[in-house]
């Protein structure tokens, strides 16, 4: 009888604490992150979430877990920005440009023609600048990690080669949605139509645009070469994409967690920029053989161009405030070494 009850009692004694372990061992379930993206898997976007992805899961020890969500299936880039600022997605890559509504300051970064080359930039967004700009976006209920590359933005059209100023007139041209863009392009002479980029295959295929203005991974990846006949490089500006986490989500986590995310977004970055500029290198000679016509815009016309955004300039300037303008004019000399 002794030997039984004492049988007994171990049972319940380890059920008692086999109970509390196992439920435990349930409740510690890894933080799933959607991060959204809108190209599709193979492109250099795809490619640097997948390894911030890795980084994430192995800095973490499995208790971080990235979801990434490509080809814009959580919507276009404004459409997953005011999801990351209500709360319901957690992280996602996509244009500056985008944020210009909600982020005046964002505008900085589409002035034509601010960069000559990517060294450039890298010192500006990654310097004080880029941060002062990056954290105005917690005001609005977003966190920036780090900029990648887009690079920068040539024009494509299905009309004829631009190989002057006036050959942009009537092209009715798909650009982002925002201001800067629009005026610019309105004002060199084309017929400016804002689009989300989730809808612009289709409109080049059924010519509800003639043309639109991208770096040269984003023409391969997203194969505009198949409804797009005319390339001119123009370099006219250089396109920064950025790394966003929603604040609500931001603030829930730990400052170990914080920093498992700042970490691997900056190794993300920096696979990214490499990444980008091998791939763009080939890019160009790749839509060539795909029967792209090729063209280089004459140094002429783009100081024709260059004077033409004048205005366009200024009123960037107006907008970001005359402090922040001279800041990255100056930033921007740095860089250079003047």
């Amino acid at each position: 009888m002794i030997t039984f009850r004492r049988t007994l009692l171990a049972a319940l004694s380890a059920a008692a604490f086999a109970i509390p372990f196992q439920a435990a061992a349930q409740d510690i379930k890894p933080r799933i992150i959607r991060f959204g993206y809108g190209l599709n898997e193979v492109s250099n976007q795809g490619r640097a979430t997948k390894l911030f992805a890795q980084e994430v899961e192995k800095a973490s020890g499995g208790k971080m877990k990235v979801r990434a969500i490509g080809a814009a299936a959580l919507g276009s880039d404004v459409q997953m920005q005011q999801a990351l600022i209500g709360g319901a997605q957690e992280m996602m890559v996509g244009s500056t440009a985008t944020l210009v509504g909600i982020t005046k300051e964002m505008a900085i970064w589409d002035t034509p023609f601010l960069f000559n080359n990517a060294k450039e930039a890298d010192a500006v967004l990654d310097g004080p600048v880029g941060q002062k700009v990056m954290d105005k976006l917690q005001e609005k209920g977003l966190v920036g990690l780090v900029y990648w590359e887009n690079g920068f933005r040539n024009l494509t059209n299905s009309k004829r080669p631009v190989a002057k100023l006036e050959d942009m007139n009537g092209i009715k041209l798909r650009v982002m949605q925002n201001n800067v863009f629009l005026e610019s392009f309105k004002t060199l002479g084309a017929n400016a139509v804002p689009l989300p980029f989730s809808e612009l295959f289709t409109a080049l295929e059924t010519h509800t645009v003639d043309g639109q203005e991208n770096p040269y991974n984003t023409i391969v990846s997203s194969k505009f070469y198949e409804v797009q006949k005319y390339l001119t490089v123009t370099n006219h500006v250089y396109s920064p994409w950025i790394v966003l986490v929603s604040k609500k989500y931001w603030d829930t986590l730990s400052p170990a967690e914080q920093k498992v995310l700042r970490d691997a977004a900056k190794k993300s970055r920096d696979f990214e920029r490499q990444d980008t500029r091998e791939e763009a290198n080939k890019a160009l000679a790749d839509l060539k053989a795909k029967g792209m016509q090729i063209n280089e815009l004459p140094a002429a016309e783009v100081g024709r161009m260059r004077e033409k955004l004048a205005a366009v300039n200024a009123g960037i300037a107006a907008e970001v405030g005359e402090g922040l303008w001279q800041e990255v004019q100056g930033a921007v000399a740095q860089a250079r070494g003047q």
